[in-house]
């Protein structure tokens, strides 16, 4: 079961929060830093502030130290330094991971919070292990026309990994986890019938647990004043307030990550539209229970299986590698 403490990443850029404003503080320039301590290269310096390297504790200390902090908030950030550098500790509470889902995976870790949107893919904490499957195998193709190395490697682990992230959401302090689905992504076009049906009658079991919300968007619903959010995003909030709100936006075949408060405010008002104009999560179920059974009959046609559950337009209004694959 993952660990509710936060992964390496996230403690990263606790800690060069900390140093950039303990900096700060003190008057001092990255150069000033730099020259006072005699290191060879300012980039160092950078990439602890940043978050985009492993922080050796002796540098920590040494910074600490010039910063005049007292001992309460040395030990603190001590130990979250050390806590940043150990990798190969955090992923012993991992049965198999892989470099793709890692970084999702330290992201989710000690996370209160997790709200999603995906207009074309169920996200990776929802897959059955038959849906990943096969979204893994399908994104081969392009790696392999792109000479991506990763091609060649296990979809079994990769779907195992994905698994391991999943039990996030059923262990005692599970984050509040709310998604909202594109109701294309849960048409015919994504997925064999049955590899279909398996995953929206996993989204329903998943949807009864206290923890989870899932909210459909009907293809016709407008959002907003005819609002259409251009990617896949997720928001993460985190159980110790001091560790900054995380962005993860996923790209196409690349992902862009910010603890930046000016990019992540749009995104969270993007979210709460697309709640207001998505099914409410009890007519959200329905639509599921009703969706399955659709599925279940083969004469169904394709655009008869997904008429929205709740035909008029008003009962919808709120009441209340490839990247895209993870």
């Amino acid at each position: 079961m993952p660990p509710a403490a936060p992964g390496p990443i996230l403690r990263r850029r606790r800690l060069g929060t900390e140093l950039r404003r303990l900096r700060e503080l003190t008057g001092l320039t990255g150069d000033q830093v730099i020259e006072r301590i005699g290191w060879a290269s300012a980039s160092k310096l950078s990439r602890l502030e940043n978050g985009r390297s492993r922080p050796d504790p002796e540098d920590v200390g040494v910074l600490l130290e010039l910063y005049g902090a007292n001992v309460e908030l040395r030990e603190e950030l001590l130990g979250i330094a050390q806590e940043a550098g150990d990798m190969r500790g955090w992923l012993k509470n991992f049965p198999v991971m892989t470099q793709q889902q890692r970084g999702f995976a330290e992201l989710e870790a000690g996370c209160a919070e997790i709200s999603e949107y995906n207009p074309v893919l169920v996200p990776g904490l929802l897959q059955t292990p038959e849906y990943a499957r096969l979204r893994i195998v399908s994104a081969h193709g392009v790696d392999e026309q792109a000479g991506d190395p990763a091609a060649g490697e296990d979809p079994e682990t990769e779907v195992r990994a994905r698994q391991a992230r999943q039990s996030l959401l059923t262990r005692a302090d599970a984050p509040r986890y709310t998604a909202v689905l594109e109701e294309s992504a849960l048409d015919r076009r994504t997925a064999p019938t049955e590899v279909l049906r398996e995953q929206i009658i996993h989204l329903c079991d998943l949807a009864g647990q206290p923890n989870v919300t899932l909210r459909l968007l009907p293809r016709d619903t407008r959002i907003a004043e005819w609002y259409l959010p251009p990617t896949a995003f997720s928001l993460y909030r985190f159980a110790d307030p001091l560790d900054p709100e995380t962005l993860a936006i996923e790209g196409g075949f690349t992902d862009v990550m910010s603890t930046e408060a000016n990019v992540l405010y749009p995104y969270k008002v993007v979210f709460e539209w697309l709640c207001s104009a998505a099914l409410s999560d009890s007519d959200t179920l329905s639509w599921l229970i009703e969706a399955t059974g659709r599925l279940t009959d083969p004469a169904t046609e394709p655009t008869v299986a997904y008429a929205p559950a709740t035909a008029p337009a008003q009962r919808r209004q709120g009441s209340g590698r490839l990247t895209t694959d993870r």
